[in-house]
């Protein structure tokens, strides 16, 4: 699989063995990918930020969103208790309900003590009308579950894969995309991970490594000219987790700051496009975990986290992981007919290869 680093794109920073959110020790990956006739270009991605074993215990998180025109379910909540459990699911802007239903399914049958509270599942979603058929009632609950039960540690795959299958970046072939970033703190050293389902930014736009390439690969771009959307629309959903210990406002801050790693490439965030971002760290675990009816256990918890004048360095990780991540599906894209006979090219790779 090639990604941006093998094409001689020059990206600070330190990756992790994978360049992945799956660099974060526990996190676990999964993909449905739906590939059907003409029109079924579509999927779902699972995250499983403890792993299938430890679902249950809450990690400390935050979100951000740089534009709402977009959907991600379980955020009150979120922002009521700083704490995250469960699979979180990215897939299309129309399959958000049978995605929510197959988490709870999923855990029913896997953990029908942790069902028996309240499920509040977060899912994500990005548009991929343009080749797919997004009205269709193609996934359902199951294709949800799947995803998660396929979900591993190791490099997930990248570009169409997944709820990033049908969808498109700058005019080219989008989809998923992954990197991470290696912080030193004191004696130790920590993962931010980030995962996108890059679905965003109109082609004149388009920078790599602070090379304003937009126009220079103007040309095949047929979805410029398409008139259901403006150049731009889509939207874009990142998960970052990391493995330092962190508040769930620390956490917050970090997805604030992925906006800064999308400018990068050269958006401008379009009013089209739902920028919605997902933070969360696997440090500290069951300190969050809330006992419902009452026990004889503790009545205090400690939670220990990086101090929050030392905290930059997980920030500038934030920023260069979502940048590769972005540059990565791209790269992984290849060029995808689908709904209605709808074509996207994917990057051309030449351009950086000579």
């Amino acid at each position: 699989m090639t990604r941006a680093r093998d094409l001689g794109i020059a990206l600070p920073g330190r990756p992790g063995t994978h360049n992945a959110l799956t660099d974060v020790p526990g996190v676990e990956v999964g993909y449905t990918t739906l590939v059907e006739g003409e029109s079924v270009r579509t999927g779902v991605t699972a995250i499983l930020p403890r792993g299938r074993e430890e679902f249950a215990v809450p990690c400390a998180a935050g979100t951000s969103s740089l534009n709402g025109n977009g959907e991600m379910t379980g955020t009150a909540w979120l922002a009521e208790t700083g704490s995250l459990t469960l699979p979180v699911l990215i897939t299309n802007t129309h399959a958000v309900g049978p995605c929510h239903r197959g988490v709870v399914d999923w855990v029913v049958r896997e953990r029908p003590d942790v069902a028996a509270e309240w499920l509040l599942p977060v899912v994500a979603e990005t548009w991929d009308g343009y080749l797919n058929d997004i009205n269709a009632p193609t996934i359902h609950s199951g294709h949800a579950v799947a995803a998660i039960d396929a979900a591993r540690p190791g490099p997930p795959a990248e570009g169409s894969v997944g709820g990033g299958t049908g969808m498109t970046c700058y005019g080219f072939k989008g989809g998923t995309g992954t990197a991470s970033r290696v912080v030193a703190h004191g004696a130790d050293e920590y993962t931010v991970g980030v995962l996108v389902q890059a679905n965003f930014g109109s082609r004149r736009e388009l920078t790599v490594a602070g090379a304003p390439v937009g126009a220079e690969l103007a040309a095949d771009n047929p979805m410029e000219a398409w008139a259901a959307a403006p150049a731009g629309a889509g939207s874009v959903i990142v998960v970052v987790g990391t493995d330092a210990p962190l508040l769930p406002g620390q956490c917050t801050a970090l997805a604030r700051r992925v906006p800064l790693g999308l400018a990068r490439t050269g958006t401008t965030g379009s009013h089209f496009s739902g920028d919605l971002f997902l933070a969360f760290s696997t440090a500290n675990p069951g300190a969050l975990t809330s006992t419902f009816p009452r026990t004889a256990e503790a009545e205090y918890e400690s939670l220990r986290f990086v101090p929050w004048g030392r905290i930059d360095p997980f920030f500038e990780a934030v920023v260069q992981a979502v940048e590769e991540a972005v540059l990565n599906a791209l790269v992984a894209g290849r060029e995808t007919t689908g709904h209605r006979g709808r074509r996207v090219p994917g990057l051309p790779l030449a351009h950086w290869l000579g």
